[in-house]
């Protein structure tokens, strides 16, 4: 499940403390300098639009995270970037955020589409996306990251 959240979970987390009484996954959600990263877009995202960010929660652990890149489009589209913690991966935990990300922007009349990135050796995400209704849309490279294939699904919105 997804739960939104709020600028004390990334808090909490960055202190390495877990937020709202959920259990912390063995070892890390993330690396320190990723929570940082993903606070601050989360903070930015979130001063126009919400939700920024979802903790994924699976029996009341953090198992990763899942991040709106920026606000949505005059079209109503966002990108999402999500994330699980190395210890809890392959696991189906992407998968089924992802589903609840797609359902929630389906019930939200601002949301008319969702488009992620994928590194083109990352089958485990690619797989995520597919088995979520994102079609391939083409690929860009990114200077930090390479050769990236883009997705992208309609919600309706």
């Amino acid at each position: 499940m997804i739960v939104e959240a709020e600028a004390g979970d990334f808090r909490a987390l960055i202190a390495g403390r877990p937020p709202r009484g959920l259990a912390l996954p063995e070892g890390e959600v993330a690396p320190l300098a990723t929570l940082e990263m993903l606070g601050a877009l989360a903070e930015k995202v979130r001063a126009a639009f919400a939700p920024a960010a979802w903790l994924m929660v699976e029996e009341n652990e953090i198992v990763g995270l899942c991040s709106v890149i920026h606000a949505p489009t005059p079209e109503g589209v966002i990108e999402i970037g999500y994330g699980v913690a190395p210890c809890r991966q392959q696991r189906g935990a992407a998968g089924r955020a992802v589903a609840d990300v797609v359902a929630w922007a389906r019930s939200d009349a601002r949301i008319g589409a969702i488009t992620a990135n994928t590194a083109t050796a990352n089958l485990f995400s690619q797989r995520t996306l597919e088995r979520n209704g994102f079609q391939k849309v083409g690929a860009r490279v990114d200077k930090e990251d390479g050769l990236l294939i883009c997705w992208r699904i309609e919600t309706g919105g």
